[in-house]
């Protein structure tokens, strides 16, 4: 996956676009009290890769809100993985002018030393902040050889407040089922805050869209919603985020990015063999001054926490082993990968075995 022609590279693109579009989610998007600052964008749909002005540009007519959905594939021999990120320019739970404030009162007190929340939780669950990206990962099992049909998806995971929320294909009435329509989850955004999960229709996400929903699912084409009432429902296209935000990420803290970590070494299984992959210093978190700081993380940012021993970023770069974790699988489910973004050459400055 690492070498191979200029055509080998854009038939692995399309290939991975192509699969990402058969099982993109359908979401509902919760509208709240103000519809523009619930409508699904790319982070650059102001025309810039600047963080800090996102928040104010939300507003600002001259910037259409077109629908893009960013997207990742990896493969193993047993399943795709594939994730896909949805942003917004603002969370704004609490509201647009109450919700900044309380963000600075909290931000003024931890600086004089009040230690008001050290897991972070309390932050995510109130404060609102510049910037907001949450996702999903779709996990689809392979159909088995020499069958030209049985490609299904069995899992989906979804990010809400810094918590993975588990499912299995069902009713999507029970709590760990999510309804599928032709091997698209449903999915629900809610709105202000935008945690992702399964669709229900109840009255809890209806009462929470006041302004109702809007369903949006891939065409290809970014729909736009425009400045009159929300439309009932809008195409999205999917752009990769190997080529948008993780290219942002290499050099660390600058216009796009407030926080850096360094992922140092990190390991994975290729071929059924162990493979350390060198990635270093990463952009963690996107640069944001209103409300609470750098507060909206990139999907190797995300973590549940509940979960905050394990290693930050593993539910991005190898998805295989925390979905085999989180539902319990056997050996046939392979963590072993075939096709991975790490493995091809622009993913990281260098790899070491």
């Amino acid at each position: 996956m690492s070498g191979g022609s200029a055509a080998t590279k854009v038939s692995l693109a399309e290939a991975n676009l192509a699969l990402a579009a058969r099982y993109a989610p359908i979401f509902y998007q919760g509208l709240g009290e103000t519809p523009r600052f619930d409508y699904i964008t790319n982070f650059d749909f102001d025309d810039d890769w600047q963080g800090d002005n996102n928040w104010q540009n939300a507003e600002d007519p001259r910037f259409p809100l077109a629908a893009w959905v960013y997207f990742s594939v990896c493969e193993t021999t047993t399943h795709y993985f594939i994730h896909y990120a949805v942003f917004h320019p603002r969370d704004w739970k609490g509201g647009n002018r109450r919700g900044v404030v309380m963000s600075d009162l909290l931000r003024l007190g931890a600086r004089y030393g009040r230690n008001y929340d050290p897991t972070g939780v309390v932050d995510d669950l109130v404060l609102a902040h510049e910037n907001d990206l949450e996702g999903c990962l779709v996990v689809v099992a392979k159909a088995r050889a020499g069958q030209s049909a049985g490609e299904r998806v069995v899992f989906v995971e979804s990010l809400a407040h810094n918590k993975f929320l588990r499912y299995r294909p069902g009713s999507g009435q029970s709590q760990d089922t999510i309804r599928l329509e032709n091997q698209r989850p449903l999915l629900f955004i809610e709105p202000r805050g935008h945690g992702i999960e399964a669709y229900r229709g109840s009255q809890r996400q209806l009462r929470a869209s006041v302004k109702g929903t809007v369903r949006y699912e891939y065409t290809g084409q970014p729909g736009v919603p425009g400045d009159g009432d929300p439309p009932p429902q809008l195409g999205y296209a999917l752009v990769p985020i190997e080529t948008t935000l993780w290219t942002r990420a290499q050099s660390g803290r600058n216009e796009t990015y407030g926080e850096q970590f360094n992922y140092g070494t990190r390991h994975i299984t290729v071929g059924g063999r162990r493979r350390g992959i060198w990635l270093g210093v990463l952009g963690s978190a996107f640069l944001g001054t209103h409300g609470g700081r750098n507060m909206a993380r990139p999907p190797w940012g995300w973590f549940d926490r509940n979960e905050r021993h394990r290693p930050l970023g593993e539910w991005y770069f190898d998805p295989a082993v925390t979905i085999k974790r989180h539902f319990q699988l056997g050996n046939s489910f392979s963590t072993s990968y075939t096709a991975h973004p790490l493995l091809r050459p622009a993913a990281s400055r260098s790899q070491r075995d």
